[in-house]
């Protein structure tokens, strides 16, 4: 989207069509862009306006009813933080005794959003200007949210009473390739986290997949999952980290309409990095990503009580049925991990698994995997499967040694 473009998205006329269109349905995508020309509307603000009702329709699983009312550029639709991810980013803020946040790299407004709607003063920066224009629309009902065009880190953060700085660097190259490297990040995470030294209050989101080699000292590292889905991680420094610094694990879940959270937290002085290791049992969990993320599986298998099958793999195994606690959404927190009942265990070996399937007349596979090079698809093809039945598989190591274990998921 061009400044030409958000001109006549703004416009009364703009404006005005946007707000009337239905709810945008692919399958009726060509026919509404018809009827609007038909009816003599410019078909630069039609085509604009549609293009704005598909990117709400993207967004609203991340920002709920808010998408309704906001303007979306396609990148900011891919780094808007999820709202319950940016409400508690915003608590954090204001736990910490912040009063004014600078939003280094806005985007199209989200977490500004989160912050302004918890009281705090924001000041968002982009260094797009179209995508400032459209922050700046997004914050439009919040009068203590004040948006510029400009680079982030050339603001005088003293001057401008700034005590709190969040940033989330872009990860993704013009041809929205996926950056790894944090120094390649834009803006580079060496240069935000030097503003430790203006501000104590520092966060910065980063994605997930960054490794532990290298993760700053004096900062929280939180992996955030929703759903099950690991989002994004957090590197979070000063008043912002109270717990100290460490790894740590935010899971959350909806159940019964609310909003469910668990925690888990790295200890130096804890023995749980050494978890015990054995055969399986009667029971296989898999713990949620963050956790796995985190590298907190040793300590997800102390609240499940159970082992690990092998110290290098993200499964925990128990004799029994694991604590209410650490699986049952019921107790007020999210479950630590997905549960399986386990039905029978075998080496792995491609003509006795075909036998055991086909004899139990399996047609319907779930095949899961960790710690393994078999790729599921080229194995479900060479088990050329017949039947009605349906199984679910579990393919990992035990003891360094490839096994299969068949499971069925426990009732969540």
């Amino acid at each position: 989207m061009d400044a030409s473009t958000l001109s006549k998205l703004l416009s009364p006329e703009g404006w005005a069509l946007l707000g009337s269109l239905p709810p945008y349905d692919e399958r009726r995508a060509m026919a509404l862009a018809m009827r609007l020309r038909d009816d003599g509307v410019d078909p630069d603000l039609a085509a604009a306006a549609l293009t704005q009702s598909r990117l709400r329709a993207k967004t609203r699983g991340k920002l709920g009813s808010f998408a309704d009312g906001m303007l979306f550029t396609p990148d900011g639709v891919e780094q808007a933080t999820r709202l319950v991810v940016a409400a508690l980013h915003a608590r954090r803020y204001l736990a910490a005794g912040v009063t004014k946040v600078a939003d280094l790299t806005s985007g199209v407004g989200a977490d500004a959003l989160a912050f302004a709607g918890v009281g705090l003063q924001v000041l968002a920066t982009d260094v797009d200007e179209v995508t400032a224009a459209v922050a700046t629309v997004n914050l439009r009902h919040f009068p203590e949210a004040e948006v510029r065009h400009g680079d982030g880190l050339a603001l005088d953060l003293a001057a401008e009473g700034v005590d709190g700085v969040y940033a989330d660097p872009a990860r993704r190259t013009r041809s929205g390739r996926r950056v790894f490297d944090p120094a390649a990040y834009a803006p580079p995470l060496d240069a935000v986290w030097a503003l430790r030294d203006v501000v104590a209050a520092v966060g910065i989101k980063v994605g997930p997949g960054i490794a532990h080699h290298g993760l700053p000292a004096d900062a929280e590292t939180q992996w955030v999952s929703v759903e099950g889905d690991v989002v994004e991680a957090g590197l979070w420094f000063g008043p912002l980290a109270p717990h100290g610094p460490g790894r740590s694990a935010l899971l959350l879940r909806t159940f019964a309409g609310s909003t469910l959270t668990r925690t888990l937290r790295s200890d130096p002085d804890d023995d749980a990095e050494a978890p015990d290791l054995g055969a399986p049992g009667a029971y296989l969990y898999e713990p949620d990503g963050a956790i796995i993320r985190a590298g907190l599986v040793a300590h997800a298998a102390r609240e499940l009580g159970g082992r690990l099958l092998d110290r290098t793999i993200a499964y925990v195994t128990t004799d029994q049925p694991a604590p209410d606690s650490a699986v049952d959404p019921t107790t007020g927190a999210a479950p630590l991990a997905t549960g399986y009942r386990v039905l029978d265990v075998m080496p792995f070996n491609l003509k006795r698994l075909k036998a055991y399937l086909r004899e139990r007349r399996v047609g319907r596979l779930t095949i899961k995997k960790r710690g393994t090079a078999v790729t599921p698809e080229q194995l479900r093809a060479q088990l050329a499967l017949k039947g009605d039945a349906e199984a679910t598989l579990v393919l990992t190591r035990v003891a360094g040694a490839q096994h299969v274990l068949v499971v069925e998921p426990l009732a969540a």
